[in-house]
């Protein structure tokens, strides 16, 4: 998780100024994955820790609703706080990464959700993906 700040990159060779992150969410795993990814990953097995992480991180989903429920107003507002003088025409969303969170087991909770990055792998080791903090993810964008 990440707190409201500016950041400075370069796109295409221009410096711009970010402002974010403000929660985005999909049910694609992957940019150009399925809508089903998601769903299609509930099961029986995981549904409980998923259940279970939910439940005890509800002032965290209740905070991401919220900020999914933004509109173009509101994001301006909070841009504000920082860039008083900010506005909306110089500044336009722009959805910069999808963070994918892990949900492990737990004996005691039933499940914990890991905020930080970690290496997933298969038990063959066939495959492996290395998931959640991504740096660099800003969802607002303006040219200076």
């Amino acid at each position: 998780m990440s707190v409201p700040h500016l950041d400075t990159r370069y796109f295409d060779k221009k410096r711009a100024l970010l402002f974010g992150p403000f929660a985005t969410f999909s049910t694609k795993f992957l940019k150009h994955g399925s809508y089903s990814d998601l769903p299609a990953s509930v099961t029986l097995d995981n549904f409980r820790s998923m259940v279970a992480v939910g439940w005890d991180n509800f002032d965290l989903v209740q905070y991401l609703g919220g900020q999914l429920m933004m509109s173009d107003e509101d994001r301006l507002a909070a841009l504000r706080e920082y860039l008083p003088n900010a506005r909306a025409q110089d500044w336009k969303l722009w959805q910069a990464g999808q963070r994918v969170q892990i949900i492990k087991r737990d004996p005691q909770m039933g499940g914990v959700l890991k905020l930080g990055t970690e290496l997933v792998a298969s038990k063959d080791g066939s495959i492996a993906a290395l998931l959640g903090a991504s740096p660099g993810s800003r969802p607002h964008r303006r040219s200076c």
